[in-house]
């Protein structure tokens, strides 16, 4: 690196925390997560603006894959963290509500997704038809677990059962939609390396087995350093079997042992926190970089249109219907389907993956990273109107542990 590229990133670097946290706060102020506010941020700093002509002055092609490396760092830290609050028990008593809802969160928007696709496909460019399709229509079905968990935080519904129903079917569907992005990256990739995605269940199986009770002779908590660690060479692994290096964070984070005392678990998960919200900001403006909306027009006002019409039914209707088949109350059922219509970071992490890939061109890209931004802004309004106080919600074969957090909501509201 020369002298005049180390000088650009480290102002690059302070220009984007500012801006982001700037914004993030403002984001606040109006009842918004903070990742909100750092997507626009991107978006501002990107092409967008002034023909790209800003973009180009402060992020030249030269630097851009080192802040796009920084960025990455950030990414896998924060999906650590969110494997690290995943509660494997979530799902004791909810199984049922959560199946019903998964499989209506997923199956509706994928099945709208792929119309969406074949409408789109006779302009759209490339080799890979059949994958282009099944992209799109995994793309509207994404729901963000780390956002989503934000906005239940924000809301005082993270220790409601309905909350808990919510984490638990958008984690088990962050899991189908990266596993189902795994199978699109192997098959457009093409060559003779498609055997490297199989060896993914015998990985997690050794993470399970092997270094999870390794984890667990460790004297006292897991140490930072060692959690760090662990999280880079994890998702170092699941990129070199294909996979995104995102679920090998996350997987990672799963696999830290439960037994650690409360108070060791926050001190961990502060110490990493306080990395993320540093580097996180920095994968949006990487985002926001392949975001180009100065040229919208009317034709491109319909498809935004579309997309959001198919992204919103899809989501919402789907797991509306999949939480009512397992009886679900009608009032949580709508407010659970509007809280799996959030998509925020893992929407833009698989996008960028599309754009690499060669599934997506620039225009779509950003017409796509518009309805992430409106669909996760949404969530946080909406689910005030509906869901403003919330209801004992009965379910079947609780344990006592979810009789207690039922208790403990019906208290509470």
């Amino acid at each position: 690196m020369t002298s005049f590229q180390v000088q650009l990133v480290f102002a690059d670097l302070a220009l984007i925390f500012g801006l982001a946290q700037g914004l993030g706060r403002l984001a606040v102020l109006v009842r918004q997560p903070p990742v909100v506010g750092e997507i626009i941020a991107g978006v501002l700093l990107g092409p967008t603006l002034f023909h790209g002509q800003l973009a180009a002055r402060l992020f030249p092609a030269d630097i851009r894959p080192l802040l796009t490396g920084v960025s990455y760092v950030g990414v896998a830290l924060f999906m650590f963290l969110v494997g690290l609050e995943l509660d494997a028990g979530a799902l004791r008593g909810r199984g049922r509500i959560t199946a019903g809802a998964v499989v209506g969160s997923t199956v509706v928007p994928f099945a709208l997704g792929i119309l969406l696709a074949l409408s789109a496909l006779r302009s759209h460019e490339g080799q890979h038809g059949a994958a282009f399709v099944i992209f799109i229509g995994l793309s509207v079905s994404v729901t963000a677990f780390p956002v989503l968990a934000r906005v239940l935080a924000d809301r005082g519904l993270a220790g409601t059962t309905l909350g808990g129903i919510a984490l638990s079917t958008a984690a088990v569907v962050d899991v189908l939609a990266w596993a189902a992005l795994a199978a699109v990256q192997a098959v457009v990739s093409g060559g003779s390396h498609h055997w490297r995605v199989l060896l993914f269940l015998p990985y997690v199986l050794a993470m399970f087995l092997v270094v999870r009770p390794l984890l667990r002779r460790l004297p006292g908590s897991v140490p930072f350093v060692v959690a760090v660690a662990g999280t880079l060479l994890s998702a170092a692994a699941t990129e070199a079997m294909g996979m995104h290096f995102i679920f090998g964070a996350f997987l990672f984070g799963t696999v830290i042992p439960r037994r650690s005392t409360p108070a060791s678990r926050v001190a961990l998960h502060e110490r990493t926190s306080q990395i993320t919200a540093l580097l996180m900001p920095v994968y949006f403006v990487v985002a926001g970089l392949q975001v180009d909306l100065g040229g919208l027009d009317l034709a491109q006002l319909g498809s935004l249109c579309l997309i959001l019409l198919t992204a919103v039914l899809g989501k919402i209707g789907g797991t509306y219907l999949g939480a009512r088949t397992q009886h679900l109350p009608p009032r949580p059922a709508v407010a659970l389907a509007v809280l799996m219509n959030t998509r925020g970071l893992t929407e833009l992490v698989i996008l960028g993956v599309g754009l690499q890939l060669g599934l997506l061109d620039r225009n779509l890209y950003s017409l796509m990273v518009v309805m992430a931004l409106v669909t996760t802004a949404a969530t946080g309004p909406l689910i005030a109107r509906v869901y403003a106080r919330p209801l004992e919600i009965p379910v079947p074969a609780a344990s006592a542990d979810s009789r207690r957090e039922s208790a403990g909501q019906h208290a509470g509201g």
